[in-house]
Parts: C-alpha cells; structure tokens; sequence
C-alpha cells in the first residue's frame, strides 16, 4: 500500500491532480501493487462475493443460456467462448458442467479468460483444465470470429470519471495531494470539461454529480462491431442502474464493509454502480440490437431458477435444503441482488432474442 501510495504522490507532483479514472486504473491494475494483481478477493475470506460463488444454480443456467445462444447462431464448428473477469473461474465451471447437454457445443467452443491476475490465473488453471483456457490481459490479442461473451460483475470495476455542476459549469473531481502528503478530492476548471458531460445530462441542477465510463462504452462497441461481424453474442451482468440515474457511486470496500476511498489505495476494492443506458448506446449499432436491462431476479425466474432450485432440494438433507433457499433468495429477492443487478445482452439484429429477453 505505501508503495502504491508513494507512485500516486510523484505522479501528482509532477503533472498536478489525476482524474479519479486514472486513481482507480493504478488502484486496481497496477502491474506489482494493484488490488487484482496479488491477491483472491473473493469469498467470505476476501472483501467481496459475487453471485457464482453463492450458488451453482447461477453458473449452470449462464450455461444453459449459452448453449441456446450458440444453438441460435446455426451452432458453428468455432465458436470463441470468452470470460471477461472469470473471477476463480467458478461460473465458467457451473457453465460448461452444464451446457454437457450438448455434446457437439463442447467440441465446438475455444475458452478465453481476459484476467491479468496472476493470483487468479492460477486458480482458474486448476478449476478449467479440462477446457484448455486462454488467457488474454486485454481485449487486443482475442481472436476473430463468432463468440458469446459473459461479464459478470466486471464492468463496475472498470475506471469512471466524476463531474460535479457547479454555479460556473461543470468540474471534474479529481484526486490531489494535500501538503501532508494525504491524498483528498479537488475540483478542476469548468471550462475544460463540459463538452465531456453527455448531452441529457448537460442542464442538470448545480451540486448533481455525473459519471461516465469511457472504457466500459469502448469494451462494449468493440465487442458490439465484432458480434456485428461474426456473429454471437454478449451477456452483462452487473448492478447498476438505467441511464436515467445521476449522483456518486464510487465505493471502495474492504472484507465486505464500506470504507475510505483515498486512504489505502491498492488494499481494498473500488468500484461504481454501471450506467446501463451509456452500455446501449455502445452496444447499438446497424448490424446489432441490445436487449433489456432487465432484473436479474427476472433474468433467472425466466431460465428457470426456481426449477432448477427444486430439483436441486429433492437430492438434499435439511441442512443443505436450507443453504439453497439462502442461497435463492439472495440472488432473486429484490431486497438482495435480485433488483439491484441488472441483465443486459447484445446480439446480432438478424438472430433472435437471446432467452431471457424473448418478450421484451
């Protein structure tokens, strides 16, 4: 963490405040001290967990959804399977347990993994062996081709930038260095950002907050151009809100409590709420459609969660009956992640609507 702490005071001393973009960038991805560089964060142990990690459920119908997906694209012979952010790799495990329902999908599909963590490579290599993964520390080396695309809980990670209105215009928030060397949030100029600020949301009010994701619109209209293309598919699963919301998201979690945001950079978890409408205008294009966001809860009521949780309980003692109800409702009751995370996919305009998004 001083390590960390030591490079963002030279770099601000040198060229003044960084955007909060390039603060989360160097947080997160830093080649020796960024928080996904050197450690697992996930579990009960870690500082945060995600949905495939709570129950099999969730990974088994992502993989059910991908093997209709692959049935809608006329199955090619190859197919690019991609993960980005496959975590430990325990959805892509669920996923392609259960997509064994069809022999030829398997024979089929190629894995890429997009995971710069050398922690979590290791445990991805154990759990997916038997599926040869490739890993890819960005988009630019994936190949071409057709491909179906899962990210859950990865674009919320992705760097955001912050701009406040105010009685002059609008400013950036940015991250500075007070003169005891503590980092803390500063104000840019109104005059060098306001062509920045999405055109909805130019007139808002003084004192609103706006926040863009230049990274996530530019991942999505890449991947959008290539399903254009070849063909496919993409599944994002995220929480977030619509495109109408306004405010600050940021937050930086630490053994699954809330804490500072600036105090140590590369020891715990940032993130910001994802804006669903900036990801539709990315993934639009001539040749593609975007289908919702919906709910998650309604995204897994329509592949069939409850179903699935039956059959499951069926084979079950009381004890572990008991796990699957939990397990359940935390990922479709709208007071759990059932409201809060929303399903939003992309496919091609001449293929139809991808399950989950037929009657929307």
């Amino acid at each position: 963490m001083s390590e960390l702490l030591d490079i963002l005071r030279r770099e601000i001393g040198v060229q003044g405040p960084i955007s909060l973009a390039r603060y989360m960038e160097l947080c997160l991805s830093h080649p020796q001290y960024g928080y996904y560089r050197k450690r697992d964060p996930l579990g009960q142990e870690g500082d945060f967990i995600t949905a495939p990690e709570i129950s099999q459920i969730f990974g088994e119908l992502i993989g059910l959804w991908i093997v209709v997906v692959w049935q809608q694209m006329g199955r090619p012979e190859k197919t690019q399977l991609i993960e980005l952010g496959p975590g430990r790799g325990t959805l892509m495990n669920d996923a392609l347990r259960a997509a064994k329902i069809e022999p030829s999908f398997s024979e089929a599909i190629q894995l890429h993994l997009v995971d710069s963590s050398e922690t979590l490579r290791k445990i991805q290599s154990k759990r997916l062996a038997d599926y040869a993964p490739v890993w890819h520390d960005n988009l630019c080396s994936l190949p071409e081709g057709p491909m179906i695309v899962i990210a859950n809980e990865f674009f919320d990670a992705l760097p955001i930038r912050q701009f406040e209105r105010g009685e002059m215009g609008w400013h950036e928030r940015l991250v500075g260095l007070r003169d005891d060397g503590r980092l803390h949030l500063v104000l840019s100029s109104p005059t060098a950002v306001s062509t920045l600020i999405p055109e909805p949301y130019r007139n808002e009010a003084i004192g609103v907050t706006v926040e863009i994701c230049p990274a996530a619109m530019d991942i999505l209209s890449r991947f959008a151009a290539a399903i254009g293309c070849y063909g496919g598919a993409a599944l994002i699963i995220d929480y977030g809100y619509d495109g109408s919301a306004t405010g600050d998201t940021i937050q930086a979690v630490k053994r699954h409590s809330y804490c500072s945001l600036l105090e140590t950079p590369g020891d715990t978890d940032l993130t910001a709420h994802v804006n669903f409408g900036q990801l539709i205008d990315a993934g639009t294009s001539l040749s593609t459609n975007v289908y919702g966001p919906v709910t998650q809860g309604a995204f897994l009521q329509s592949l069939g969660v409850y179903e699935r949780a039956k059959i499951m309980m069926k084979h079950a003692d009381e004890c572990d009956r008991g796990k699957i109800e939990v397990a359940l409702k935390r990922l479709v009751d709208y007071r759990e992640m059932g409201q809060l995370f929303k399903v939003l996919a992309v496919g091609r305009k001449d293929a139809l609507p991808p399950p989950g998004f037929q009657e929307r």
